[in-house]
């Protein structure tokens, strides 16, 4: 079921409206019943997936909790077991196939079965978010719950359950193991995130979606065209995203929940690092707290630091899909991260980048955003195309100049999308304020509610598009 459907739309009110009427223990029990409905919807097969999952690092987080001796047993169970899935069902035909294809160069032929196998939604988000909790438990951060019922809650809760933000336990099942609180002003922040989420989903990303489907299906094109589609791309899955998260934490704040941060205007950041730092929050919190730290982040030398950085980018470009693209995408990054801090120094932080700082309206710093975001969406192409010979084909298009320079129906789009993007987000970060805009005086609020709500008309002259980050 996605957030952009009919279906959603009677579906999410009657789930509240029962909500609201229910008492706290019921309203969890309510609420873990429509999140496995709303997540069997796509294929009901899917749910018992999600329900081993589940039961598997409820046990293995409390044995680890009540049996120290055998808590490393019970750890690389639920390593294993996590893995286990998530390799089998989007792993496994991959590397299969790539070990096909290097043994053929060498002129073998070996038979090696794949399995056909569906790759079920939001797996990567879910595993991550149940192995964090699995991992905090072994290293004594979090108390196990004794309640199944709110640890079930806290890993299927259905606004975040299939693209996040990847929730820690320490901020979400508590939240779940108390009563709520709604009052004027979370029902006020959360029905203007859910306005917010749909005018950049369905009123830009997929206004911009045939445009770049139609450039990437076919890469023949000018090399003015292939740019202005690769803005458009970076707009796209920007505001395909974020959109998600805003609308996610939305329907949370009308629910009493309160989630994480995922995006924090990425594409007004002065360097690469400090992208990494507002783009996919929590999964780049994950990595550096399970991943970098555990390597031993930059306590051991410059080459180690480099090491452990790029190792961490390459796991997340594989993270996002079973694709040597994604493996480049995440390779390439890792290199940008790697070159800026050879640049800069080593920084005092010991996390994988450091402290955010606001921007500015410097001539420098305008220039400094103008050039990661050159490097970012260069990197998007390698997300976006299909295949490693689609994307260099991309890039030679590009590189190798053809084609009139100027090309009015993209550069009109990239505009207009760039603009209406830069004028919410700077809006918020300015004040550090997702809802900044709700402070606004009434009438300019009134006026950005007909902006969203034209911009939103202007989409759904479109087909509806599912949300990209689905498909990891």
């Amino acid at each position: 079921m996605l957030f952009n459907s009919s279906e959603f739309l009677i579906f999410f009110p009657v789930v509240l409206v029962v909500y609201y009427i229910l008492n706290r223990r019921p309203q969890n029990v309510w609420l873990l019943l429509c999140s496995y409905f709303f997540y069997g919807w796509w294929d009901w097969r899917f749910t018992f997936l999600l329900m081993t999952s589940t039961v598997l690092n409820f046990v293995c987080a409390w044995q680890i909790h009540r049996r120290p001796l055998m808590s490393r047993f019970f750890l690389v169970a639920s390593l294993c077991g996590n893995f286990g899935i998530l390799w089998t069902f989007k792993y496994l035909n991959f590397f299969a196939d790539s070990a096909i294809r290097i043994l053929n160069l060498f002129h073998f032929n070996p038979d090696v079965p794949t399995l056909k196998v569906i790759l079920p939604i939001g797996i990567s988000f879910y595993t991550f978010q149940t192995l964090a909790y699995t991992i905090d438990v072994y290293r004594g951060k979090l108390k196990p719950t004794n309640n199944f019922l709110d640890f079930a809650l806290y890993i299927t809760f259905f606004p975040q359950l299939v693209a996040g933000p990847i929730e820690r336990a320490t901020n979400l099942l508590p939240q779940f193991e108390r009563k709520r609180t709604i009052d004027g002003q979370m029902v006020a922040s959360g029905l203007f995130l859910i306005l917010l989420g749909y005018t950049k989903k369905v009123g830009i990303a997929d206004s911009i979606a045939p445009f770049v489907d139609s450039v990437f299906g076919n890469v023949n094109k000018s090399s003015i065209r292939l740019l202005s589609a690769l803005y458009l791309f970076s707009f796209q899955i920007y505001c395909d995203f974020s959109g998600y998260s805003d609308i996610a934490r939305g329907i949370s704040r009308l629910f009493g929940f309160e989630l994480m941060v995922n995006f924090n205007q990425p594409y007004l950041s002065k360097n690469i690092t400090e992208f990494w730092r507002r783009w996919h929050i929590s999964l780049s919190s994950w990595l550096r707290d399970y991943l970098y730290i555990p390597l031993g982040g930059n306590r051991h030398g410059k080459g180690k630091t480099y090491r452990n950085i790029m190792i961490t980018m390459i796991l997340a470009g594989l993270w996002h899909g079973a694709n040597w693209t994604f493996v480049l995408w995440g390779t390439l990054h890792g290199l940008y991260l790697v070159i800026h801090r050879f640049v800069v120094g080593q920084y005092r932080s010991k996390e994988l980048v450091p402290h955010v700082q606001f921007p500015s309206t410097n001539t420098r710093d305008i220039l400094n955003i103008l050039f990661t975001f050159q490097l970012v969406a260069l990197s998007w192409v390698f997300f976006r195309s299909a295949d490693l010979p689609q994307a260099f084909a991309y890039l030679k298009g590009i590189f190798v100049w053809h084609g009139p320079l100027i090309d009015f129906g993209g550069l009109l789009r990239v505009a207009f999308f760039g603009t209406l993007i830069v004028f919410i987000d700077w809006a918020q970060y300015k004040q550090n304020n997702d809802v900044a805009m709700l402070e606004w005086h009434w009438i300019k609020r009134g006026a950005l509610y007909v902006l969203f709500v034209f911009v939103i008309l202007l989409g759904k002259t479109h087909e509806s598009v599912p949300f990209i980050y689905f498909q990891f």
